[in-house]
Formats: structure tokens, C-alpha cells, sequence
């Protein structure tokens, strides 16, 4: 998906030595009043109205983002379709619904209505003594897609150049400050053809605002401080958001025990959460339980397969009850409930993580993992005192200037924010490096596989030089560095990735010389739906990429790349009944959820795996998910029952090697 580019910061006059903001206001005049009125365009979050030329039923609203920094000024905004509504008598009419008001301060939208995200190209850099400034703009149209990815148009290059010289006025009542205020007609650069008409106002020193509501399990810490001065407060002020906590439920009951999955994560979330809203509240979930199956420490499960209501990056898990590596500074062998650093750090970082943020090793600050800073530590500075305590400067421009689309929960898919083409603007490019002296080899485990049934492949990851090479902890799809693409027969790609790629960890090993590490992936379903949908030759590409280590704290961040391909024939339905199971496995999107984490809670995608296992095609091809989803509640013997005797069973070496330790 090309996604817009970022603001870039805009150039400081000649002559002037820092910009102005609220807190850094320009000096009085030296000479005696009377004197002209000084202006400058105030930090913070402004309403943004634009009406188009033309129609008298087409108007946007939304905001516009405004931060000082060093070297000058950086701006975005977004605006959502004003909606309408149809009175159908005395006569039949149509009107246009009011705008959002500023009393009410930063203003929520529904997320249906999001069109345009604003790229903000001009803007006055610090004060003014006239009436108006010009205002620069590219618009970008977003066009949601069935996998949720959206479209952009135009193509960066292509971007047309607008510009606005806006006028300041007194403000409407209900704007908190009526002299910060401003209207002008928006007119395309170069034919100077009007556009439409913009008007924004001042509302909030903020640039977002959004809700983190926190449960508990019984027994189980509240993520709240670091008990070295940084709370949730701090944090949103260093992001430039409104950050309002709720603490709600302290005795969520346990599902199955005292370690959560992540599908359990998520039911719980649902069942549990406050009644909200999300397209007039950005809301995210912590839920905090003793032990999560995928990972020790924090996971934002909300994402790919794990998102049974398919509501993009709401919700995350903490745990508490992990014990500390005892290597790790001052906190090692401690509960991790009880260790208040490390354990709110993991909740900040997973919240990036449902921001659209992924890990960023450029610093030790919220997006690198724990294990990478506890690593880091010294004995003049051990763990957790390492700590940098706020977002990479290159995580804040996203958090402050991501199209809210990218930001918000119920927005894009996890990753599609930050792993974009053509990349957002020079100084967040991350240094794309070729790994020639590692060969990745996919080899499918069946050449040849029913429609309806998962495609195995094995990954033999070599490293063919005489030095050793630092590689990702694990290549399968429970790693956040395996993305791929199937190509079907018809020329339509679909991709998949990681079904959990938001933990606070991102384990690296060295591959030695010639060495080869192997790992399997049991492929069905991806962001784009089924990935074999059709008879014929598909060509699986996978691509593994991980951030190498990084020096400093500012610059680019090295990303080694390397990828390798295969194909499979996918032999078409051999009978009617073999066409209606493949069917309905093709259709059930919770299908994928059974196959991948053994949710059997979910109806839909039981009843599809059920209807597989009674098709005599495609019944040898489920019994592995069927029968680790057996183990995986606790009926091992009837597990160990599908795997013997007459019961033919394809399954992959990582597939094998689960049950033998489901069964032990």
C-alpha cells in the first residue's frame, strides 16, 4: 500500500534563532506602544473545515496538528466526510449535518467517514505583524480495501500543490480562544483555480487525544508508574496526546487457568470492556493477567488472527506473574507485577504497538524490547536504570503526523503503518540492506495440495560465509520479521504475515558459518482472505527482514532483508462434497484462528475445520490442527487417538514437534 508522506519539517527563516510557541513567546518590543498586533500560529490541535467548490452537500471536517521544533515548524492533518441526512417529508430533502463543535475540543469522527490525510507543505514559521499567512497543502484520498489496507491517491509524485492565504478573524462562539482563528479559500498552485474554502480554529494544546482503559485479574498489578517519576500522564504529554486512564474491573475471571492466550485475551476484552464507541472514541485495553501462553512479558494481541471481532489494534496483555531473568540488573528473579519499571514499560511499549508503531532499536527507549535494554545494561548503569524513558524522536514525528487512519483502533491492520511504499520522508527511511551471504530456501512439504486444505513449507535459512551473521530468534510465523506473498494462477497476490508480531520482544542469535536454522509455516489465510482460493500453480515468496542492532539515537535504522520463493499446484475440488468443505473453509475467516491458536470458542471456524476433518480429501490435512487443538484443551488422549492407527496425518516438523510436547 503507498502511503502518503510525512510532513517534512518545514524550513526556519533566515535570520530568527528559535520558533515560538506558547511556552516560548516572542520578547516584548523594545520601542514604546502603540505597536502592531503580533501573530503567530498557535501549537496544538486546530479544527479544520474545508467545503469544496460545487456542491452544497460535500463538506470536512477534521484537524490539523501544529508542533514547534528545532529548525522550524511540522504540521498534518486529516478530515472525515461531514454526514448527511435525509428528512423524508414534508418534501423529500437532504441536509448537510452540522460541523463538530469546539467546545467539545479535539473532535472524534466515525471511521467510515476518513477521506483525506493533509500534508502540510507551507506554514507562517514563527510570528507575523500582518493579518494572514499562506498556508501550503497536498491532499491525499484514502479508499479503504476488503483486507482494511486502504489505498492512497495520488502517488506521491504526482501530489498536487494547493495553497491557502488564510486571514485571522474573530472566532465563532464556542472556540476556546477567538483570536486564534483563521479562514481563506484553498486554490491549486500554478492556475490558481479555487478549490474551496477552508476555516480552522484552536482547540487544544494537545495534537490527539484518546482513552486507556486498565483490568486486572485477580491478583494481578496495575500497570500505572514507573516508581521513578513517569505515569501515563507523562507519557501522553510527551507524546502530545490527551491521555485519559480508566481503571475498571480488578477481578476479570481466569478463562482456563492462570496463562491467557491471546484468543482469550480477546474474548475477555470484549465481554469485559466498558461500553464504547470507537467512531467517537479512540479507546485501547490493557488487560493484565498472571502468565500469557505467546510470551512472558506483554503482547497488543489485537492484531491478524488473533482479532475475532476484526477490529484493528484495541486491546493488549501484560503480564505479572513472570519471573525476572536473573541477569537483568537490579529486578532479576523479581515477579513481574512487582518490578514497577520494567512492567510499565512493557505496557507504554505494547500501547505503541497499538498506535501503529513497531520495535525501533535506534535507542533504549518504549519501542526497543526489554530484553535488548536489559542486555544493554552495565554496572555503573544496570537494568531498569537504563531506561530512556520516551519515544524515539522518529516514533514521536509518527505518533504526532500518521494519518489517523494509521493511528486510531478500527483503522489499518497492524503494520501497514509503518511498513509502507514508497517509504514516509527521508530522515525516517530505514537503510534497507541485502543479505547476500544468506540464502533462504522455501520448500513446500507437499508439491501438490487440495483447494481447501493449509499449504506446509519448511524455511532453510543458511548462512553461506565464513563470518558469523546476526539473524532474527525464530522464522516462523510467530515472529514479526516473516512477511510473504502467495501469487495465484489468475496473477492476484495475496500477503500474510505474523500472526503475533507486537511482543516486547525481538530475540537476535548469530548464525555461525555455514550453519542452517529451519522452521515451518502452515499457510491458509492472510490480510487480503484465503490464500489458495483457486486451482493451478501459486508462487509463495517469503521475505524475512529484522532491524539490525543500531548505535546512537538519532538516524537511520538498518534492516537487513532476504527472501526466497517456491510454488505449489493446488489440484481443484475432486468431488461435490470435497467442493462444499472447501468452501466453507475458504469462506471462514475463523478458520484461520482454529489453525493457528486452537480457538475453539469461535463457531464459525470449528464448523469449517469439522466440515474438513468429515471430507475424506482434505480430512488428513486438518487432523494435526484437530488434533493440537484437542491437547491444547486437555483431551490428550483423544488427540493421541487421531494421530494412531489408521488416521493418516500431514503435518509439518514444527507441527510434530508441538504435539510431542502438547502430549508429554
Amino acid at each position: 500500500m503507498a502511503a502518503p508522506p510525512m510532513p517534512d519539517i518545514l524550513p526556519y527563516p533566515t535570520g530568527t534563532d528559535q520558533s515560538v510557541s506558547d511556552d516560548n513567546p516572542p520578547p516584548p518590543p523594545a520601542f514604546p506602544i502603540p505597536f502592531p498586533s503580533i501573530r503567530s500560529v498557535r501549537t496544538g490541535a486546530w479544527i479544520v473545515n474545508y467545503t469544496p467548490v460545487g456542491s452544497t452537500l460535500v463538506a470536512y471536517d477534521g484537524t490539523i496538528r501544529v508542533e514547534a521544533i528545532t529548525g522550524g515548524r511540522r504540521a498534518s492533518g486529516d478530515l472525515y466526510q461531514r454526514p448527511t441526512l435525509r428528512i423524508p417529508f414534508p418534501v423529500p430533502t437532504t441536509i448537510l449535518l452540522p460541523p463538530p463543535n469546539p467546545a467539545n475540543g479535539i473532535p472524534i469522527q466515525p471511521i467510515k467517514q476518513y477521506r483525506y490525510y493533509l500534508r502540510v507543505t507551507k506554514i507562517l514559521e514563527s510570528i507575523t505583524f500582518g493579518k494572514s499567512f499562506d498556508l501550503g497543502l497536498q491532499m491525499f484520498l484514502f479508499t479503504p480495501t476488503s483486507n482494511g489496507s486502504g489505498t492512497w491517491s495520488p502517488a506521491p509524485a504526482a501530489a498536487v500543490n494547493c495553497t491557502a492565504t488564510m486571514t485571522w478573524i474573530p472566532a465563532p462562539a464556542g472556540y476556546q480562544s477567538s483570536g486564534d482563528y483563521l479562514e481563506g479559500q484553498l486554490k491549486q498552485d500554478g492556475t490558481n483555480t479555487i478549490l474551496g474554502y477552508l476555516k480552522m480554529g484552536w482547540v487544544s494544546k494537545y495534537l490527539r487525544k484518546a482513552t486507556v482503559e486498565i483490568d486486572t485479574v485477580a491478583g494481578s498489578e496495575q500497570p500505572l508508574e514507573s516508581g521513578k517519576g513517569h505515569n501515563w500522564q507523562t507519557v501522553g504529554d510527551s507524546m502530545g496526546y490527551d491521555l485519559k486512564i480508566r481503571l475498571s474491573e480488578r477481578n476479570v475471571p481466569e478463562l482456563s487457568g492462570d496463562s491467557w492466550s491471546d484468543a482469550e485475551m480477546n474474548t475477555a476484552m470484549l465481554a469485559h470492556r466498558e461500553a464504547i464507541n470507537l467512531n467517537y472514541e479512540w479507546y485501547y485495553h490493557i488487560l493484565a493477567v498472571h502468565n500469557i501462553d505467546s510470551t512472558p512479558r506483554g503482547i497488543m494481541y489485537d492484531a491478524f488472527a488473533t482479532d475475532s471481532n476484526h477490529i484493528p489494534r484495541e486491546g493488549l496483555g501484560i503480564s505479572t506473574h513472570w519471573i525476572i531473568d536473573p541477569s537483568w540488573g537490579t529486578v532479576g528473579g523479581v515477579r513481574f507485577g512487582l518490578a514497577k519499571a520494567p512492567h510499565f514499560r512493557t505496557a507504554v511499549h505494547e500501547l505503541g504497538h497499538a498506535l501503529g508503531l513497531y520495535h525501533n532499536t535506534v535507542d533504549l527507549g518504549f519501542m526497543n524490547t526489554s530484553d535488548v535494554i536489559a542486555g544493554a545494561g552495565t554496572p555503573a548503569l544496570p537494568f531498569p536504570d537504563n531506561i530512556k524513558w520516551a519515544f524515539a524522536d522518529n516514533d514521536l514525528k509518527r505518533l504526532r503526523h500518521y494519518p489517523d487512519i494509521f493511528i486510531r483502533p478500527g483503522g489499518v491492520p497492524f503494520g501497514e503503518a509503518s511498513d509502507t511504499t514508497p517509504l514516509i520522508t527521508p530522515d525516517d527511511r530505514a537503510l534497507l540492506l541485502d543479505m547476500p551471504e544468506l540464502k533462504l530456501e522455501v520448500v513446500p512439504l507437499l508439491t501438490e495440495v487440495p483447494l481447501g486444505a493449509p499449504v506446509r513449507v519448511q524455511l532453510k535459512l543458511t548462512n553461506t560465509s565464513d563470518v558469523e551473521v546476526t539473524i532474527p530468534g525464530r522464522i516462523d510465523l510467530k515472529s514479526s520479521s516473516v512477511h510473504g506473498v502467495v501469487t495465484d494462477a489468475s496473477g492476484t497476490a495475496r500477503s500474510f504475515k505474523s500472526i503475533i508480531g507486537c511482543v516486547d520482544e525481538e530475540p537476535l542469535k548469530q548464525l555461525a558459518p555455514n550453519e542452517t536454522v529451519t522452521s515451518s509455516l502452515t499457510l491458509l489465510r492472510g490480510g487480503d482472505g484465503a490464500l489458495f482460493p483457486m486451482s493451478g500453480v501459486s508462487d509463495i515468496s517469503v521475505t524475512l527482514r529484522w532491524g539490525l542492532p543500531s548505535a546512537g539515537e538519532v538516524g537511520e535504522q538498518p534492516l537487513a532483508i532476504v527472501i526466497g520463493s517456491a510454488t505449489v499446484f493446488i489440484t481443484g475440488a475432486s468431488n461435490s462434497s470435497h467442493a462444499k468443505a472447501a468452501h466453507q473453509v475458504l469462506t471462514s475467516p475463523d478458520a484461520h484462528l482454529v489453525l493457528a491458536l486452537g480457538a475453539t470458542h469461535l463457531t464459525d471456524g470449528t464448523e469449517a475445520v469439522e466440515a474438513a476433518l468429515a471430507n475424506d480429501v482434505l480430512r488428513k490435512h486438518w487432523n494435526a490442527i484437530k488434533a493440537k487443538s484437542l491437547a491444547t484443551s486437555g483431551k490428550k488422549e483423544d488427540s493421541r487417538k487421531l494421530l494412531e492407527g489408521k488416521h493418516e496425518c500431514v503435518m509439518s516438523d514444527a507441527e510434530e514437534k508441538k504435539l510431542n510436547r502438547l502430549l508429554k
